[in-house]
C-alpha cells in the first residue's frame, strides 16, 4: 500500500472513529475530517499534474505543456552540461596534452637513435661502416640526429593539431550535440514525457499527500478545540 492510499485511509477511519466515539467525538471527528481534506486535495493536486480531468482547467499540465518540458530538458543538457566556455576548456586541455612539448618529451630519442643504427648497418651500407669502425662510428652523428628528430616531431605535432582542432571546431561540435538531442526529444510522445518526469518525482510527491494529511489534521484538531473552548465561554 502506498502513501497516499495509507494516508487517506488512516484519516478517513480517524474520522468515522470520531463519528462513533463516546469520547472526544467532535475533536476527533474534526481532526479526521480536516486530514481527509488535506490529504485527498493533495492528492488530488498530484494526479492532476499527470492526468487531465475532463472540465478542471490546468489539469494534465505535463502532457498538455510537454513541448514546453522538451524545451526545458534541451535548455538543461545545452546550457549546464555543453556550455562553450566548458567545451572550451575541454578542448584546452586536450590542446595541452598534445602540445609538442608535453609529446616531444614523451619520446625516447636515446632509442630511437638505436634503431636507426641498427637499421643502418643491416642495410646495404653495413659492410662499408664495418671499415671506417662499425656501429660505433655512428655515435658522432648522435647528438644532431636527436635534434633533428626534436624538430620533427614538434613539426608534425603541430600540423596534427591545425588539421584536428579548428577555430570552428566548438561551434561545429555544439551544433552537433544540439543536433543529437533534437532528434532524440523529436522522438517523444507527450506520454513519454509524462512518464519521465513521473518517475523522476512522482515517489516523492506521494509525502505531499501525507503531510496534508497530518497539517490538515493538525488544523482540524485546533480549530475544534477553540470551538469548544469558546463554546464553554
Amino acid at each position: 500500500m502506498n502513501k497516499n492510499r495509507s494516508t487517506n485511509i488512516i484519516a478517513l477511519l480517524l474520522m468515522i472513529g470520531g463519528y462513533y466515539s463516546p469520547f472526544y467525538s467532535n475533536i476527533i471527528f474534526t481532526t479526521g475530517l480536516f486530514s481527509v481534506a488535506g490529504g485527498v486535495t493533495n492528492w488530488l493536486a498530484v494526479y492532476m499534474l499527470f492526468d487531465k480531468i475532463p472540465l478542471i482547467y490546468g489539469s494534465g499540465v505535463i502532457p498538455n505543456r510537454f513541448e514546453d518540458f522538451k524545451i526545458g530538458i534541451k535548455k538543461l543538457i545545452v546550457q549546464e552540461f555543453f556550455t562553450e566556455e566548458r567545451v572550451k576548456n575541454f578542448f584546452a586541455e586536450y590542446e595541452n596534452l598534445l602540445s609538442p612539448e608535453n609529446i616531444a618529451s614523451k619520446v625516447d630519442y636515446e632509442e630511437v637513435f638505436e634503431h636507426l643504427k641498427d637499421g643502418i648497418v643491416e642495410s646495404s651500407f653495413g659492410g662499408m661502416l664495418a671499415l671506417v669502425g662499425g656501429k660505433s662510428a655512428l655515435n658522432v652523428l648522435k647528438e644532431p640526429i636527436i635534434e633533428k628528430l626534436k624538430l620533427v616531431v614538434s613539426d608534425v605535432i603541430d600540423n596534427l593539431k591545425t588539421d584536428a582542432i579548428t577555430d570552428n571546431i566548438t561551434t561545429d561540435l555544439l551544433e552537433k550535440i544540439e543536433g543529437i538531442i533534437d532528434t532524440r526529444l523529436n522522438e517523444l510522445t507527450p506520454e513519454m514525457v509524462k512518464q519521465i518526469v513521473q518517475d523522476m518525482i512522482r515517489h516523492h510527491l506521494g509525502w505531499l499527500v501525507v503531510w496534508g494529511g497530518v497539517f490538515g489534521g493538525l488544523i482540524g484538531l485546533i480549530t475544534s478545540i477553540l470551538n469548544t473552548s469558546i463554546s464553554l465561554f
